[in-house]
């Protein structure tokens, strides 16, 4: 190895090959005859400017040394790789450097989306507008919430405790799963405003968390309120909750503590409620683990419960279980005889075998639960298709900015609010230009991997339709959960000559394949209503009809056969022979249909899974889809995409 210097360079003879680290810096290479010779300039290149003094200093320092040689004699080796390993570290640290060869298959996938489509300005007047608009729904939530909150009451919730010596319904709750921040829990207001009056939470606190790392559906009663009394809208929250279990195969813990049925209303609950002990057996046969844990009374049709668990844990002293209570038998018999010794903890666990576990208090029955759980044998999959993921780029907090006011929603742009949900703001669109009025494409939320179908500020036409079952065939072909962002757009259906006709029977033609795909769809369906779900097209968007695995929607949302302005004008017509329009029964009518269209309504009858805060969707969405993978079974083989 020889080296050499020149006035304001450096030559570096070497054997071919044995340089190759440093041939980025060198501006000219020649090859004489079986050697390497490169010229290395010191200059200032853009690239590495930043370094530029430091590498000027080694250049003094390497002449110094060389200068100091014989110009025929060798540098010492362990030198002069001291000086290469010092140029080859400023280099890699500030110039561009080629890819590796993995270094494309290490990238994140998908595509950033565009900044101008994505960014908006909070401080616009119509942003402010917006977020004014959105507040006020909220605000009416926040007030239904706080409704479902305080249960029975603070005197009712003082006797449960105090005198009882029970535990509130949250606390037991807390105390059977893991992490109480990442409980999900399900139609918080169900109940609220009801024409027999408020029943918070529809007297269930139902939700779905882990217990052991193994996802469970957590069914409580709310003792503190009559008694965990069953209302007709707790059969409909019952019935769906297990309408969820059954979709995803999740195992139900049912924390009993209940009176029985509101006899005043029976006839609304008595025949749907004997549902509820049909679904219990038929998810026992379907290996759905049910596990019950008696807290109180299980008079009457809620004495089935914990008898057709699988396993059952009753409290002593507190937990009772009979047909007919100790009221009922001394009206009967004339007898006189105790909670405990008519159907107690001691009587069922030692003598007819009701319960299984016999708790001394309520602590240690729920220690007792989740022991149970632990010994299910049921594999929880826990896998994301990208472990490593980012969260997005912009803030959720800006999107009730972005959501219109009710009369505009159909101008509600879905890409901002798409790059404020997804990892990393990435979505991959498919078929961008085609059908624009439905955004379909590819995004990952919390690591995983989503097909998205969004309503963008238009109605679902014949291409729309198109686009979207191929879309949605091809999502359960793969695989791949479908998300649903709904905003449909309030339709005119009136036909006025031969050509409209023909173009509504193609459209209602594509709908009609669209529909089929979205209901025939072999993956975990999640729709989030932004806006409106009005007309037919409320179906084509994960609506309640199609069975999605869940359903959420925002504060602001509305869902209706039409717009309410437009149905109050229909249906005064109709009751209207004359033809003119009553001014007050109109306002009425209108009124009427207002409230009954909110989601904030819808969510109180059980007809959603629950409200949802725009800048909560993104954990939400990502505790669903891992709800639904945790027990997916394996798919069976369908029939191939089939293109428009």
């Amino acid at each position: 190895m020889r080296m050499a210097t020149r006035l304001g360079s450096v030559y570096l003879v070497t054997p071919r090959g044995r340089a190759g680290d440093l041939r980025c810096l060198a501006p000219t290479i020649s090859r004489p005859n079986s050697s390497l010779s490169l010229r290395l300039r010191f200059q200032q290149p853009p690239c590495i400017s930043k370094c530029y003094s430091r590498l000027a200093s080694y250049q003094r320092l390497l002449i110094k040394n060389v200068s100091s040689c014989n110009r025929n004699s060798f540098l010492a080796g362990d030198r002069l790789h001291g000086f290469a390993a010092l140029f080859q570290r400023h280099i890699r640290l500030y110039s561009p450097s080629k890819p590796s060869p993995n270094a494309r298959a290490s990238s994140k996938p998908l595509r950033v989306v565009e900044e101008d489509k994505a960014a908006i300005n909070i401080n616009s007047p119509q942003s402010v507008k917006n977020s004014a608009c959105f507040k006020k729904t909220e605000d009416m939530y926040r007030q239904a919430e706080a409704v479902a909150l305080a249960g029975g009451g603070e005197k009712s919730m003082e006797r449960h405790v105090k005198k009882h010596g029970k535990m509130m319904v949250t606390d037991r709750v807390r105390a059977l799963i893991d992490d109480m921040d990442d409980f999900l829990e399900l139609s918080l207001i169900g109940g609220v405003g009801m024409p027999y009056g408020h029943v918070p939470r529809a007297n269930y606190l139902n939700g779905i968390g882990k217990i052991h790392g193994t996802y469970c559906m957590v069914c409580a009663n709310d003792g503190s309120f009559k008694g965990g009394a069953i209302y007709p809208i707790s059969v409909t929250k019952g019935l769906r909750t297990q309408e969820i279990c059954f979709q995803n195969r999740v195992p139900s813990v049912m924390i009993v503590d209940s009176a029985g049925g509101f006899l005043p209303l029976q006839a609304d609950l008595f025949n749907n409620g004997g549902a509820t002990f049909y679904n219990e057996a038929v998810a026992g046969s379907e290996g759905i683990p049910q596990i019950a844990i008696v807290c109180g009374s299980c008079t009457a049709g809620g004495a089935y419960i914990p008898t057709m668990a699988d396993e059952a844990v009753i409290v002593h002293k507190i937990g009772s279980l009979y047909l007919g209570g100790p009221p009922l038998v001394q009206a009967a018999l004339g007898e006189i005889v105790s909670s405990e010794d008519l159907g107690g903890a001691t009587v069922h666990c030692g003598t007819s075998g009701c319960t299984d576990y016999f708790a001394s208090s309520e602590p240690e029955a729920f220690e007792i639960g989740r022991d149970i759980i632990s010994c299910l044998n049921v594999k929880c999959n826990n896998d994301l298709d990208v472990p490593d993921f980012d969260e997005p780029l912009y803030n959720a907090d800006e999107i009730p900015c972005i959501i219109p006011t009710p009369d505009s929603h159909h101008e509600m742009d879905v890409l901002p609010i798409i790059a404020r949900l997804v990892d990393g703001s990435r979505f991959h669109e498919f078929k961008n230009m085609f059908g624009k009025c439905l955004l379909t494409g590819f995004a990952h939320i919390c690591g995983h991997l989503v097909g998205i179908v969004a309503n963008q500020q238009g109605d679902i036409g014949e291409f729309e339709a198109a686009k979207g079952s191929h879309f949605v065939q091809m999502c359960s072909e793969r695989g791949i959960p479908l998300v649903f962002l709904q905003n449909t757009t309030d339709e005119q259906s009136e036909v006025s000559n031969k050509d409209e006709a023909v173009l509504w029977s193609q459209k209602l033609k594509a709908r009609a394949n669209m529909l089929a795909a979205v209901s025939c769809a072999k993956v975990p369906k999640l729709t989030v209503i932004l806006g409106n779900g009005f007309g037919s097209t409320h179906f084509l968007m994960g609506g309640r009809a199609v069975n999605p695995n869940f359903l959420f929607a925002w504060p602001n949302a509305r869902v209706a056969i039409m717009e309410p302005t437009r149905l109050a004008e229909t249906v005064a017509r109709q009751n209207d022979s004359s033809g003119k329009l009553d001014p007050d029964k109109l306002k009425k009518l209108t009124e009427k249909f207002v409230k009954e269209s909110s989601a904030i309504y819808g969510a109180t009858r059980i007809l959603n899974d629950g409200i949802i805060m725009p800048n909560e969707t993104r954990k939400v969405l990502s505790q669903c889809l891992a709800i639904c993978k945790a027990y997916a079974q394996p798919r069976s083989e369908g029939s191939p995409v089939l293109r428009m």
